[in-house]
C-alpha cells in the first residue's frame, strides 16, 4: 500500500507539464444598449429584435439531436448590467410546466438558464434561471462539473407566457459579478433550456453524459467593453424580535416559561477591488430558520450536522479542501476529515457545571462578529479567509438556595485561511487552507476541559493525465497540531477520536506530561471521467494523533483505508430503458498497528425506464475483521462477517404524485437488521406541495457497548471487565413538509418532524479474551446478574457477578434501556419584498420524552408525542438591503 501511494504521488508530480488541448468553441455576441429595458416580458426593446442565437442541442431525452421546440436568445448590456432575454416557442402554451416554488426550488418545470464565467478559467461562475412560473434559481459553480445554490445574488428577472410560447428577461448588475477590469472581455457562457412535460433538456453546450466537464465547454461571449467592475457597497441591517416560551421546573429562578429577546445588527458587503470582497457582520444574527433533526446516537462518534446560517453556507464552495479536479470522490468507510466545520463557530458552550439544583446554560456561544474576504489576488489565486470572536459565556447555576455564575465557554477567536490556483487550462490546481483557534480563558478549570489552541494547515492538488481529460489525480495532505494543558491532553488522548489507552496496543500510549499533541492525514485519488468504463481508487490515512476538531470534524482517527471500484454505464436511450450504469468495489481498513479493520467487497447497479422511473439495487459483504473500537478504548475484538442487501424505486417526477421506496438488510450472525424509507410527494396544484417521508427501522446488535469497570482479577482482559449486551431497537419517524408559494417573492413552509426509537437491552455479557468473539452471558458459567428496582417497581439498575460467590467484585450499571418520542417542526412565512430586502415570521415547536422501557408500543409513543408541554419559539425578522 505505501509502495502504491508513493507511485500515485509521482506520478501527480511528473504530470504537471502536461498541455492543454485546444477545442473549437461557439461565439456568442453582447449588443451594447443606450434604452432602457423594462423587465415585463415583452421583447420589445432594440436590443432584441436582431437575429437571436438558436443553435441549442438536446442533452436529453435524445442527446446531440436536434431541439423538439425553437428557443431564441439575445444577450446585451449597458455600463451598469448585463442583460439576458430569450423567447422560448412552444407548439403548445397550454401543456407548460408553469410550476411555482420558493427561490432555489428544485422543481420539474420549464426553466431557461443563464450560465456565465467572467473570469473565463473554465472552472467556476455563475448561473441565473427562471422558472416559467417566475421562480428564482441561481448560484455559482466551482471545479467545472459542481455548483451550489447557497449563493443568492441580486438580480431581477421576468416570465411571461403568450400563445407562442414564453419568454424570459433577466437583469444581473455587474456589482454581482467578479471580474478583471480589461478594455475588452471574452466570458464564457451558456444557455439551458428545460421543457418539464418531456424531460427535455436543450443547451448551447452540455457535457456529455458518459464525460465530466461542464464550465470548460462554455461558448465564448464577446463584444462587452469599456465596463468595470463595480466596487460597491451593500448594507443590510436587521431587527429581530424573538419570543421564547419554554418548559420550565417549579421553583426554577432563571426560566419562568417566557422571555422576549431583541436583537439588531447589519450585514456588511464592500468590493474592496474587482477581484476581492469583504463581508462584515456586526451582532450578526445567526439564528436557524430550519430545526436540526432528531437522532438517536448510541455511539462513540459526534452527530453530524449540517450548517444552515447565511452567513457562512454563501461562498462556502471558496473553502472546499480535497476534491478539486475530480468529478466524482467515492469512499467506502472513510470520512474524509473536514479541516473547517463552520458549526464551531457559535457553538453550544462545552465546560462543565457542577451539581446544581437549577440552571441557566446559553444554548450557543455569541458572535461578537466576523469577517469573511473572499476573491482573487495575485496571479489569479483564489483565496477565502473568515475571522471571528466568539464572547465568553457563563451559566448561572443555583444550589441550596445559593446562586452563582460560571464561565462555560472561553472567548475564542477562529480564523480561517483559504488559497487556490489553476493552472494550464485547469489541467493542474494547487491549494493552501489552514485554521486556527485560540482561546483565552478566565476560569482556569477550563483549561482541563477544552483545547487551549488549534492549528491545522493542509495542501491539497490535481492534475490530468492526458490530453482528453479522461484520467485524474487529486490528493491532500494535512498537519494538525492542538495545545493545552497536561489535563486536557491527557483526556484529549483517551477521547473516543483517538483510545490511546487501548492495553493490547503496541503504536499508541497515553502521555500523560504532553501539553500538545500532533499528526497527520491524508489522501491520493485516481478517477476516470470519460467513457463508458470508468474507475475509481483512493488510498488514506489518518494518523492516531491527528485533530482538527477544533474548528473542523473528525469522525475517527488511526486508520489506513483503500478502495477500488470499477464499472460500466450504457447511456445512449433505447427501446428498453433511458440508461443502465453497474459497478463493484473491494475496500478495507488497516490501524497502524497492521490490524485489518474493515473489509468488504460491494456492487450496486441502476436502471432508468423508459417512462422515467428509476430502479436501483445492490449488495455487499464483510467478512471477519477486528474491530479496535467496539470495547471503546478497550482490547481488540474480532467483528464477525456480515452481509448486506438494498435497493429501490423511484417514479417520475413530472407527476402529480412522486412516490420513491427504498429497503435494506443487514445481518451478521445473530444480528439482523433491515428497514424501510418512503417519500410521497403530491402536487395538488402547480403552487403547492405536500410532501411525507416515512421511514421504519429494527436493528439488531450482539455487542452493543454497556460499559467498562474496573477489576484486578480480570487478567485476561488487562485489569477491566467489558460488559455488553443484545440490543433491539425499532425507530420509526417521518419528515413532513408542506410548501405553498404565492408568489415567487412570498412562500410558507411548513416542517414537522415526529420520531419514536425503542432500545430493549438484554442478554447482558462480559468479554472474555481479546481478539476473539467469546463472551461470557451473565446468569451462565457460575455467574449471576440480579435487577435492581426502585419503591414504585420500575427497574433502575442491574448487579452483575462474574464469579457469583467468588472473589471477584460485583459490578453494577443502570438499566440501558429507553423509550424516546420526540417532535420538531417549525413554519416560516418569507416574502422578498423588494430585490435583497427580506421579512421572516418564524414559528418553531420542539418536544421530547424519555422513558427507562425499551418496549416498542407504536400507540403509547405517538399519543406521548403530543402528550405534555413543548418549547414554543416565535421570531419576526427584518432586514432592508442598501446598495451605497
Amino acid at each position: 500500500m505505501g509502495r502504491a501511494c508513493w507511485c500515485l504521488i509521482g506520478t501527480l508530480c511528473c504530470c504537471l507539464a502536461v498541455t492543454s488541448a485546444q477545442t473549437a468553441k461557439q461565439t456568442l455576441y453582447a449588443q451594447h444598449s443606450t434604452e432602457l429595458i423594462k423587465l415585463d416580458g415583452v421583447l420589445s426593446e432594440a436590443a432584441w429584435q436582431g437575429p437571436g442565437f438558436t443553435q441549442f442541442v438536446q442533452r436529453d431525452p435524445n442527446q446531440g439531436e436536434q431541439p423538439t421546440e425553437r428557443t431564441e436568445a439575445w444577450i446585451a448590456y449597458d455600463d451598469a448590467a448585463l442583460y439576458v432575454a430569450a423567447r422560448l416557442y412552444d407548439s403548445s402554451p397550454d401543456s407548460i410546466m408553469r410550476v411555482l416554488g420558493r427561490r432555489d426550488a428544485s422543481i420539474t418545470a420549464d426553466w431557461f438558464v443563464f450560465y456565465v464565467d467572467p473570469y473565463h478559467d473554465g472552472r467556476t461562475g455563475y448561473y441565473f434561471g427562471l422558472s416559467a412560473a417566475g421562480t428564482m434559481w441561481d448560484g455559482t459553480m466551482m471545479n467545472d462539473d459542481w455548483d451550489d445554490n447557497s449563493w443568492d445574488g441580486v438580480w431581477e428577472g421576468t416570465a411571461a407566457i403568450d400563445e407562442r410560447g414564453w419568454t424570459v428577461e433577466m437583469r444581473i448588475p455587474f456589482s454581482q459579478l467578479r471580474f478583471h477590469e480589461q478594455g475588452t472581455y471574452t466570458w464564457g457562457v451558456n444557455f439551458r433550456r428545460s421543457i418539464g412535460r418531456k424531460n427535455e433538456f436543450d443547451y448551447v453546450v452540455f457535457t456529455p453524459r458518459d464525460e465530466s466537464g461542464f464550465v470548460s465547454r462554455f461558448a465564448d461571449l464577446v463584444g462587452i467593453s469599456s465596463i468595470a467592475p463595480t466596487r460597491q457597497v451593500e448594507l443590510v441591517p436587521y431587527l429581530n424580535t424573538r419570543a421564547e416560551y419554554l418548559q420550565s421546573q417549579p421553583g426554577d429562578p432563571f426560566n419562568d416559561g417566557s422571555r422576549i429577546l431583541p436583537g439588531l445588527g447589519a450585514d456588511l458587503k464592500v468590493g474592496l477591488s474587482s477581484n476581492l470582497t469583504l463581508d462584515a457582520t456586526a451582532n450578526p444574527d445567526f439564528g436557524q430558520v430550519e430545526v436540526d433533526p432528531a437522532v438517536v446516537n448510541l455511539s462513540d462518534v459526534e452527530t453530524y450536522f449540517q450548517e444552515k446560517r447565511p452567513f457562512f453556507i454563501e461562498g462556502a464552495n471558496v473553502f472546499e479542501f480535497g476534491y478539486g479536479g475530480s468529478s466524482s470522490n467515492w469512499s467506502f468507510n472513510w470520512s474524509n476529515p473536514n479541516l473547517f466545520y463552520s458549526r464551531r463557530i457559535g457553538r453550544s458552550p462545552q465546560g462543565s457545571l457542577p451539581g446544581y439544583d437549577y440552571a441557566d446554560l446559553p444554548l450557543g456561544t455569541h458572535i461578537l462578529g466576523a469577517g469573511k474576504l473572499t476573491g482573487r489576488v495575485f496571479d489569479d489565486w483564489k483565496m477565502g479567509t473568515i475571522h471571528a470572536v466568539t464572547n465568553r459565556e457563563f451559566a448561572r447555576i443555583e444550589t441550596g438556595g445559593q446562586r452563582s455564575r460560571m464561565e462555560v465557554e472561553p472567548l475564542t477567536y477562529y480564523g480561517i485561511g483559504r488559497v487556490q490556483r489553476d493552472f494550464n487550462d485547469g489541467r493542474q490546481g494547487f491549494g493552501v487552507l489552514g485554521t486556527y483557534t485560540q482561546r483565552m480563558f478566565s476560569d482556569q478549570r477550563l483549561r482541563d476541559e477544552i483545547n487551549s489552541t488549534g492549528l491545522v494547515g493542509g495542501i491539497d492538488g490535481w492534475t490530468f493525465l492526458d490530453e482528453d481529460k479522461a484520467y485524474v489525480v487529486n490528493g491532500w495532505a494535512a498537519v494538525s497540531h492542538v495545545s493545552g494543558s497536561q489535563g486536557r491532553m491527557t483526556t484529549l488522548q483517551q477521547s473516543s477520536g483517538h483510545y490511546f489507552q487501548r492495553p493490547d496496543a503496541t503504536h499508541v500510549r497515553v502521555d500523560s506530561s504532553a501539553s500538545a499533541l500532533t499528526g497527520f492525514a491524508g489522501r491520493i485519488a485516481l478517477n476516470k471521467q470519460k467513457g463508458e468504463v470508468f474507475l475509481n481508487a483512493a488510498v488514506g490515512v489518518i494518523d492516531p494523533r491527528f485533530d482538527s476538531n477544533d474548528l473542523g470534524f473528525i469522525w475517527r482517527t488511526d486508520v489506513i483505508n483503500y478502495h477500488v471500484a470499477a464499472g460500466y454505464r450504457w447511456s445512449t436511450p433505447t427501446d428498453y430503458y433511458r440508461q443502465v450504469r453497474i459497478q463493484a468495489a473491494t475496500f478495507g481498513n488497516y490501524d497502524f498497528e497492521g490490524n485489518k479493520i474493515w473489509h468488504g467487497y460491494w456492487t450496486n447497479g441502476n436502471y432508468q425506464f423508459t417512462n422515467y422511473y428509476f430502479l436501483y439495487w445492490g449488495m455487499a459483504y464483510n467478512p471477519f475483521t477486528i474491530s479496535n473500537r467496539n470495547t471503546r478504548g478497550g482490547p481488540l475484538m474480532l467483528t464477525l462477517p456480515g452481509r448486506e442487501f438494498f435497493g429501490g424505486l423511484e417514479t417520475d417526477s413530472r407527476k402529480d404524485v412522486v412516490v420513491s421506496l427504498s429497503v435494506f438488510s443487514y445481518s451478521r450472525t445473530n444480528e439482523p437488521s433491515w428497514g424501510i424509507d418512503a417519500s410521497i410527494e403530491w402536487k395538488p396544484s402547480p403552487n403547492v406541495s405536500i410532501s411525507a417521508g416515512p421511514y421504519f427501522n429494527r436493528d439488531r446488535s450482539a455487542t452493543q457497548y454497556v460499559g467498562a469497570f474496573d477489576d484486578p482479577l480480570a487478567t485476561a482482559t488487562y485489569g477491566k471487565r467489558y460488559a455488553f449486551a443484545v440490543l433491539d431497537q425499532t425507530t420509526v419517524g417521518a419528515s413532513l413538509r408542506v410548501n405553498w408559494t404565492f408568489t415567487p417573492q412570498l412562500s410558507l413552509q411548513l416542517f414537522m418532524q415526529p420520531l419514536i426509537s425503542a432500545g430493549d437491552f438484554h442478554d447482558f455479557k462480559e468479554f472474555k479474551k481479546p481478539r476473539t468473539y467469546d463472551f461470557m452471558r451473565y446468569g451462565d458459567e457460575g455467574s449471576t446478574l440480579a435487577e435492581i428496582r426502585d419503591a414504585e417497581g420500575n427497574l433502575t439498575e442491574y448487579q452483575a457477578d462474574p464469579d457469583g460467590s467468588g472473589t471477584a467484585a460485583p459490578i453494577t450499571f443502570a438499566n440501558p434501556d429507553f423509550n424516546f418520542t420526540s417532535i420538531r417542526g417549525n413554519a416560516v412565512l418569507r416574502w422578498e419584498y423588494r430585490p435583497g430586502s427580506t421579512l421572516y415570521l418564524v414559528w418553531t415547536r420542539s418536544s421530547s420524552g424519555y422513558l427507562n422501557d425499551g418496549r416498542f408500543r407504536f400507540g403509547r409513543s405517538f399519543d406521548q408525542l403530543f402528550e405534555g408541554s413543548a418549547d414554543n419559539i416565535l421570531m419576526l425578522k427584518f432586514n432592508y438591503w442598501f446598495s451605497l
